[in-house]
């Protein structure tokens, strides 16, 4: 099968806020809510809220928009022309100094965003749909150097489930990315083969923390905090995440990137250069 999409050009902040994508369990989004704070650098902190914590199916299809946003999106301006763009513009409820920033739209499909993620079934849209809701309904702060800005994960969304096309609006931390600005490179490729949740989580981490052609050193329990973001006290669960994280680490593997247990639950990761 040959894809459109090789990379997704995506944000920072978005790949490596702490819990911002978690590993879940049946029930954990009936119970929790997502609230993560994360301080980016010395001046940079970021906050996200939402009422159900987002999983690695939201992040796999969050990936697809934004590598489809890099491969025929187009650029929302903030004062457009048009009513459906002013409309799409005040979706976004951009607040303070991202009123002035640039937006990313999207326009596709269901079917096109469900095969280049890789799903099986690519005429099921009903996941689909409510990963983009749960990613719409997720508010954003940001505060920088003093100043403060706000907005929404993703604009309200136009979708015809008959006919299987979907629009969408990203926000402008992810529009300045994909438009040029310092990204983090995800290959799409590398999504699709992935099988496991905990490996799609912690191959995103290690995109948006090793750059292509690089190696860097980390230890197993930090591995799988990028999957599992609370702390575990339980002896067994401690030993199953690391079990999981090892068998996710053997997914990268297989996929072409290195990985080295130079010491005990220590290790080497490198990452292969852009495909």
């Amino acid at each position: 099968m040959k894809f459109e999409l090789t990379h997704a050009r995506h944000d920072a902040l978005h790949c490596l806020a702490p819990g911002l994508f978690r590993s879940l369990k049946r029930g954990d989004r009936k119970r929790g809510k997502l609230d993560v704070v994360y301080d980016y650098g010395e001046s940079t902190r970021i906050e996200f809220s939402g009422p159900e914590p987002l999983g690695a199916d939201d992040l796999r299809i969050l990936q697809g928009l934004v590598a489809m946003a890099g491969l025929s999106g187009s650029v929302l301006s903030p004062e457009p022309k048009s009513a459906p763009g002013q409309q799409l513009r005040q979706s976004l409820e951009p607040r303070w100094e991202a009123l002035g920033h640039d937006a990313m739209v999207v326009r596709g499909s269901y079917r096109a965003l469900n095969r280049e993620v890789g799903y099986g079934n690519i005429d099921d849209t009903k996941q689909i749909r409510e990963c983009i809701e749960r990613l719409w309904k997720v508010s954003i702060i940001v505060q920088s150097d003093g100043k403060r800005q706000g907005f929404r994960l993703l604009a309200d969304y136009a979708s015809d489930e008959t006919v299987g096309k979907l629009f969408v609006a990203l926000n402008p931390l992810i529009a300045r990315t994909v438009i040029g600005g310092q990204h983090v490179r995800i290959d799409m490729n590398e999504v699709r083969a992935l099988q496991t949740d905990p490996a799609r989580l912690i191959h995103q981490r290690l995109c948006g923390w090793i750059d292509p052609g690089r190696a860097r050193q980390v230890g197993l329990d930090k591995i799988c905090s990028y999957a599992w973001p609370d702390d575990a006290t339980n002896a067994n669960t401690i030993k199953t995440r690391q079990q999981t994280a090892r068998r996710a680490l053997s997914e990268l593997e297989a996929l072409g990137w290195g990985v080295e247990e130079y010491a005990g639950r220590k290790f080497k990761i490198s990452r292969p250069p852009p495909r």
